[in-house]
């Protein structure tokens, strides 16, 4: 007993000792962000000054750089607009594509929903040139409107097989009764198929969200105006002028930015572990 018991405590140290080094490994860009924003430029670029902590007292240049001399306000706007704009558009396509892919396309549905899930898996690096056209034809240059237009052709795919496995999980019985009892298949899709496959449905919010808001290429390819460029892009271009990295409102920028990501991950990370799960499972 003993023996199994040290065995057991060896295992437990070594599993808190793999779990603490996992976090200080994660926690560690996030740490240089911070103090970094609070450092002067003097102390960031200085080879003799401690990288890890503070040299002299905090400063908030960096902070008041970025909001009084740079469109970082604008920016944050841009990219809240663009990310809800193409969750309701990923919603509004996804959940009823799902759907029909899984009750009602009968046999077909699978190979359907494997084929749309495999449009994904292009790469945007191939796409842009053809959607730039697109784009220019369009006429939406330089508008956020542009970017509201193409993240949904990476965001609809890949939500739609997922909530796929969302709804072939619910029993059809459940569905059923509630058409028995008076419900079409509006209704009991409104009312008893969309509660339960809340998870599903939260995992597709979180999923489009963070990725329209955090995509590079499409919107560097589509945006050159300031005023209409997310954090993404602006935060690279309009504070690396050259040769010159404005390393303390670049990481500002970045900390903040990431900061609304981070609490939607707390609140909803459940949610979103029980989405992939449900798909895994099925």
């Amino acid at each position: 007993m003993p023996a199994k018991t040290a065995a057991q405590a060896s295992r437990r140290i070594g599993l808190y000792l793999a779990t603490a080094l996992f976090v200080v490994f994660s926690a560690l860009p996030f740490y240089i962000m911070l103090i970094t924003s609070f450092k002067t430029q003097s102390a960031i670029f200085s080879p003799e000054i401690n990288p890890f902590w503070f040299s002299g007292p905090p400063t908030l240049d960096n902070i008041k750089l970025l909001f009084e001399q740079t469109l970082f306000m604008q920016w944050l706007l841009n990219t809240a607009l663009v990310g809800l704009a193409v969750v309701v558009i990923t919603l509004a396509l996804s959940v009823p594509a799902a759907y029909g892919l899984a009750r009602i396309a009968g046999s077909w549905g699978e190979t359907l929903g494997i084929g749309i899930f495999l449009s994904y898996l292009v790469p945007p690096t191939l796409l842009f040139i053809p959607f730039s056209k697109v784009i220019a034809s369009l006429g939406l240059q330089n508008s956020l409107w542009a970017l509201v237009v193409a993240y949904p052709t990476f965001t609809v795919p890949f939500c739609t097989w997922l909530l796929m496995g969302f709804f072939k999980g619910i029993p059809k019985d459940i569905e059923e009764q509630a058409m028995i009892d008076g419900q079409g298949r509006f209704g009991a899709f409104i009312h008893v198929v969309l509660p339960l496959a809340l998870p599903g449905l939260m995992t597709v919010v979180v999923f489009a969200f963070t990725l329209s808001t955090s995509e590079f290429i499409y919107a560097l390819a589509f945006i050159t105006h300031s005023a209409s460029k997310t954090i993404s892009i602006a935060v690279p271009t309009e504070l690396i002028r050259g040769d010159v990295y404005h390393w303390g409102p670049l990481l500002a920028g970045a900390l903040i930015a990431s900061i609304p990501i981070a609490v939607l991950y707390t609140f909803f990370i459940d949610h979103l572990v029980a989405g992939l799960t449900a798909v895994a499972r099925d």
